[in-house]
């Protein structure tokens, strides 16, 4: 699987607490084996980010990402539940 990191996450990415970012980290490995391991509690998402997915990185914080074609994934938003506004 190929992950694609858009300019937004990358930005909020980096904003994320060093903490968060480790358990970040060890997700994207699971995500990369499995996208829909049960550890992740990933689920689609509704409204204006009905075409969008998400996953947890801890109990505050989430991925915001898309399925694309030939097994490549791209991640929008990383935050916590305020990057659903």
């Amino acid at each position: 699987m190929e992950i694609i990191y858009s300019p937004k996450f990358a930005r909020e990415y980096k904003n994320l607490p060093s903490e968060i970012k480790e358990v970040a980290e060890e997700k994207e490995e699971i995500f990369r084996r499995d996208p829909f391991d049960a550890c992740l509690k990933t689920h689609k998402l509704h409204g204006k980010l009905n075409d969008f997915w998400s996953f947890s990185i801890g109990y505050k914080y989430r991925v915001v990402f898309e399925f694309g074609k030939n097994n490549v994934v791209y991640f929008h938003l990383a935050g916590n539940h305020k990057i659903y506004q």
